[in-house]
C-alpha cells in the first residue's frame, strides 16, 4: 500500500463537498510530476485530503477506488476516484507539521505548488497520530 496527500483550495471543492458526494473524481490536474503520481496510485491506497488557500490544514482521509483513467475534463491528462474514509478527529495545521521534526522530508514540505504528493508509510502514520 502507497500513501499520498492530495490539496485543494476549500472555497472551490472542500472536504465537506467531498463528503457530500462520498466518492469522486479527482481531475483537474495540470502538473506533470502530479500527473506522475496519480498514475502511480494504486487500489486501496490511503489519501489525505488537505485544505490549502486560508485554512492550511489535513482534515480527513481518502481512499484510491479506482486507479488512473483519462482526466473527463481533458483526457491528455491523468484523474483518478477517491472515496471518503473518514475525517480526522481534529485537523492537522501546516504549522504543527512543520514543528513536527519527524516530517522534515514531507514532500509536500519541499515541493507545497503540487496538488498530489507521496507521504512515505512513516509519516503517514506520526499524521495519523497527530490528527486523532
Amino acid at each position: 500500500m502507497n500513501y499520498w496527500m492530495v490539496k485543494s483550495e476549500p472555497e472551490s471543492y472542500s472536504w465537506d463537498d467531498f463528503v457530500a458526494k462520498k466518492e469522486d473524481v479527482w481531475d483537474g490536474v495540470r502538473n506533470y510530476q502530479a500527473r506522475n503520481f496519480l498514475r502511480e496510485m494504486q487500489l486501496g491506497d490511503w489519501v489525505f485530503f488537505y485544505h490549502s488557500g486560508k485554512e492550511k490544514a489535513i482534515v480527513g482521509i481518502a481512499e484510491v477506488s479506482e486507479e488512473q483513467f483519462p482526466d473527463p475534463t481533458d483526457e491528455a491528462w491523468t484523474a483518478v476516484k477517491l472515496k471518503v474514509k473518514r475525517p480526522l478527529e481534529k485537523s492537522i495545521p501546516l504549522s504543527a507539521i512543520k514543528a513536527e521534526d519527524r516530517l522534515s522530508d514531507l514532500p509536500m514540505l519541499k515541493q507545497a505548488r503540487l496538488s498530489v504528493l507521496p507521504v512515505g508509510k512513516d509519516e503517514f502514520e506520526l499524521l495519523l497520530k497527530m490528527g486523532s
